[in-house]
């Protein structure tokens, strides 16, 4: 973790050029805001299917194996591999895992930073990731090999992802000590009943970067 925690942690733009910004020192989450009404129709598809789809692998592969399982969703196979271009133009990593999830649980109920080099990020339907800006991260708290309860100087103010917008996030084991790991979880659904349809896809290698 750097000495003195740069109060800007993230990059924010309209265009997926803003993803390779996740590779500056101050920077732990990219975000690439963008319209995705044009997918709803197949969205709504999966998520009464309960779609989850998993595989990893070299790129080739996994674009064999995404179009074989969504030859029925055009434009969310699309949408998928335009994204895994992206994600690899990102990490420069010739291996990746990919899953594309109907979620409805909290999964990682508290704040925390993975134990990855870099991850990406959509949701598809339902509420996005939260994330912490550095100045309300507690930073004395926080250990990250273990999640504890008071991260968040002040939750109430933490930022969330939109629906449909791509991100990266930087985690523990990104090869800079220089730079510091986005604190963040995911979004409390399983009281409410709301169901999340997300991407992730995660290096499949440690990077190193000639940084």
């Amino acid at each position: 973790m750097i000495q003195e925690i740069e109060t800007i942690n993230w990059a924010e733009g309209s265009e997926p050029k803003v993803l390779n910004e996740i590779h500056r020192s101050t920077t732990n989450i990219s975000i690439y805001n963008r319209e995705i009404s044009h997918l709803d129709v197949e969205i709504n598809e999966l998520l009464v299917e309960n779609a989850e789809i998993q595989t990893s692998g070299e790129p080739k592969l996994i674009q064999q194996y995404l179009k074989e399982k969504l030859s029925a969703y055009p434009l969310i196979l699309d949408d998928l591999l335009t994204l895994i271009e992206h994600f690899k133009l990102a990490t420069e990593a010739t291996s990746y895992r990919v899953l594309l999830a109907t979620v409805n649980t909290n999964m990682c109920r508290k704040f925390h930073s993975d134990i990855n080099d870099l991850r990406m990020l959509c949701t598809y339907s339902g509420p996005g990731t939260l994330w912490l800006k550095n100045d309300n991260v507690n930073w004395k708290e926080l250990n990250a090999l273990s999640s504890v309860q008071d991260v968040a100087i002040d939750e109430s103010k933490a930022e969330q992802a939109k629906r449909g917008s791509v991100i990266i996030l930087k985690g523990a084991l990104y090869p800079n000590d220089q730079t510091s790991a986005i604190i963040h979880r995911s979004p409390t659904i399983e009281e409410t009943g709301t169901r999340r349809l997300l991407l992730r896809i995660d290096t499949n290698e440690f990077l190193n970067f000639n940084l």
